[in-house]
Parts: C-alpha cells; structure tokens; sequence
C-alpha cells in the first residue's frame, strides 16, 4: 500500500470516527439540506455553545464541514456540510408548490438558481430580492452561457407578501436576504456574492454551488 493510499483510508477513517457520535449524526443531518449559523444549530440540536463548537470542530478536522463568515453580518458565521456519509440516511423530503429564490438584488444568484431550478424540477420556481437592482448582473448572464443553461434575464423584483403563497417554498441563497428575512425562509445557502469580485471564477463558483445544491434538493422535494 503507497502513502497515498493509506493517506486515504486514514481520512476515511477520520471521518468514520467523527460520526461515531449521536448528536455529531444529528449535525450532519440538519446540514444536509440547508447551512445554519451555530446559534441556528444550537437550537435545533438543544446544547451548550462549548459542546456545540467541540463537535463542529471534530467534524471540520474530518473534513464533513466548513464554517464561513457572512457577508452581512460579520459576527456571524455558517456551517455547510462539505461531504455527506454515505450510510447517512436521507433527509426529509420538502414539500413544496413553488419554489421562491432569494437573495439581495435578485440581480444574480436567485436568479441562475431560478433557472438551473426549472430545469432539475417540475416544481415552479421563480426569484425574488429584498433589495432589488436595476438588472440582472451581466455576470450572471454570461456565467449561464459558459454552462449552457438555458436563461432569459427577468426585471429584478421585490420580494412582497403579495409575492408569497401559502404553498411556496423560499430558499435565500444570499446571507444577508437570510438575516434580513429573520426566519420568513424555509431553507438557507450561503452562497457567495459573486457580483462584487465580478470575475468569470467567482460567477462560476457561485454557478457550481447552486447546481450540486439544486441537484440534490430536486431529486427529494415533493410537489404539494
């Protein structure tokens, strides 16, 4: 066996280890769907801040997650899971009879998510911004035509209460609509602005985000 075999089998192992523990199984269950900041997961999970960042620490030096400051509030941060075991069971299945995209300016991630969404689901989808520009970031409209995602821009729009139905299912997808929004949304992503660096591979990284989570969503959301 080579080192870099045995390189691989001591981080399977790491990671084997890491969940060898109910509350760090019942960590990596609430992630697999959406990132939540610890305070978020300190609730949902009902322990002590110290035990909370003990267990996220075993995690991350495993390798299963990351944590990253927000772009809103700087004081805050979110964990992502980064590698979902493959014994874990599958997360419940949303239910949903449109899903509504969030993000600041509804200028660029809300709505390649829009779009990637329709054509991963049958479920509806639109975007939305609580704050929203004066058009979509060409950025994003160029990000989509590198990747061929099929994109035609729509007015950035405010996010209203006369946007929302009852059956709708929002996703923010910007740190800072998730703060804004004080838990109005069902799920968060924290997905980076790519619009402020404006680089083919921030728009890109933004792009691959989205797809894998949308990827792995639409396969389990429910139409309502």
């Amino acid at each position: 066996m080579n080192d870099e075999q045995t390189a691989a089998l001591a981080g399977r192992a790491a990671k084997h280890a890491a969940l060898a523990d109910v509350v760090r199984l019942q960590i990596v269950d609430l992630l697999a769907t959406w990132d939540l900041s610890p305070g978020e997961l300190r609730l949902a999970v009902g322990i002590e801040s110290n035990l909370l960042a003990h267990h996220l620490n075993v995690l991350e030096a495993a390798g299963l997650v990351a944590r990253s400051r927000s772009e809103a509030d700087r004081r805050r941060s979110y964990v992502r899971l980064l590698d979902t075991p493959a014994a874990s069971p599958a997360a419940g299945a949303p239910v949903a009879e449109r899903v509504v995209f969030v993000c600041t300016a509804n200028s660029a991630r809300s709505q390649l998510a829009a779009a990637l969404w329709q054509q991963a689901s049958r479920v509806p989808a639109v975007s939305a911004g609580t704050h929203p520009a004066a058009t979509v970031a060409p950025g994003a409209i160029a990000a989509a035509k590198r990747h061929h995602l099929p994109f035609t821009p729509v007015a950035p729009s405010a996010l209203s209460p006369s946007v929302l139905g009852a059956g709708d299912l929002v996703i923010t997808v910007c740190d800072r609509a998730h703060e804004e929004l004080d838990g109005t949304d069902a799920l968060h992503w924290s997905v980076p602005d790519p619009v402020p660096i404006g680089s083919d591979k921030a728009f890109d990284v933004a792009f691959d985000d989205l797809a894998h989570r949308i990827d792995d969503l639409a396969v389990r959301l429910m139409s309502a």
